[in-house]
């Protein structure tokens, strides 16, 4: 049966991935445990009320019985007791056909969602945001993308490589910048097309071939909002496994104010001043406008610009 246990904090063990004994003897070890995503979407336990989750865990005898690929399980590392645990990707409709799959493989929730809820614990939805962004990418290299023949898992998952020309092949994490500008009293925040009626976040874009940090955070928001800027402060960075993104929080300082949006890009935005930045972050904001919750950087950054005297 699955187990739901504490916080999962796991050494990734980067260096005995390419030990495939190692890497079959925690697969096959008694204490082994198997996350399950469902077209990307991990198998969660949660209580009645639906405010807390937890990830669930499987065996690998469960899984056998399930009838699902276990040879193809990814590592993610080991315990504080040194269990190994893995995930295992599988389509949904797959796992319709598990004997008493409503009760054993149920519910099956779209990790945003999760993130965006706040019941599951971070360390939690991290460990998650790996096997999906891991998942996705073997998802998307099945084929060599030098000569088309067919890629193989390597290394517990962490590389494939073509059985035809023998090229290999690794995961891969796209860098985005995500920024708060400011003229000092103000934030400029936008209102994307693909967000709830009443939300506004920072701006943020892909960082370019041959860009930095810098240049990708002034060209964005000059194409976005015809803002120029100066000043651009590192903050902080956080994992994005949607689908395997590593976003990189700036602040940067504004030389101009006048906005002229790229209606493409956003649908609005605004400069806010302090006072309605924290109403946002409380959620009292007087015309019910908001940003991202506590999970996502952008919160991150505004707070920061909040706290600022």
């Amino acid at each position: 049966m699955p187990t739901v246990g504490a916080t999962l904090l796991l050494d990734r063990l980067g260096p005995k991935r390419s030990d495939a004994e190692f890497v079959k003897s925690k697969q096959e070890a008694p204490g082994a445990r198997y996350l399950l995503l469902a077209d990307l979407k991990p198998v969660i336990r949660s209580n009645p009320e639906r405010t807390t989750a937890e990830l669930a865990w499987f065996s690998r005898q469960d899984l056998l019985e399930f009838g699902l690929p276990v040879a193809e399980a990814l590592f993610l590392g080991v315990d504080a007791e040194a269990n190994g645990h893995f995930a295992v990707a599988v389509t949904e409709h797959r796992t319709r056909h598990v004997p008493g799959a409503i009760e054993r493989l149920r519910p099956i929730v779209d990790l945003r969602s999760l993130a965006m809820q706040g019941v599951m614990s971070p360390e939690e939805l991290s460990l998650c945001g790996q096997a999906r962004a891991l998942a996705q990418w073997h998802e998307n290299a099945r084929c060599c993308g030098h000569c088309g023949g067919t890629t193989l898992i390597k290394d517990g998952g962490w590389r494939r490589k073509c059985w035809a020309c023998g090229l290999e092949w690794f995961p891969r994490t796209d860098p985005v910048v995500i920024m708060l500008i400011t003229d000092g009293d103000r934030c400029l925040l936008a209102h994307e097309h693909r967000f709830g009626d009443k939300m506004y976040s920072t701006l943020a874009g892909f960082i370019e071939p041959g860009e930095d940090i810098e240049h990708a955070v002034r060209r964005e928001v000059l194409e976005e909002t015809s803002i120029k800027v100066g000043e651009v402060k590192y903050h902080s960075s956080q994992p994005w496994p949607f689908p395997h993104s590593l976003m990189l929080g700036c602040i940067g300082s504004a030389l101009t104010t006048n906005i002229t949006i790229d209606s493409g890009e956003i649908a609005e935005a605004r400069w806010f001043s302090r006072t309605e930045a924290r109403s946002m972050l409380e959620r009292r904001h007087p015309d019910g406008l908001t940003v991202p919750g506590k999970q996502a950087i952008a919160n991150a950054l505004i707070t920061t610009f909040v706290d600022t005297a």
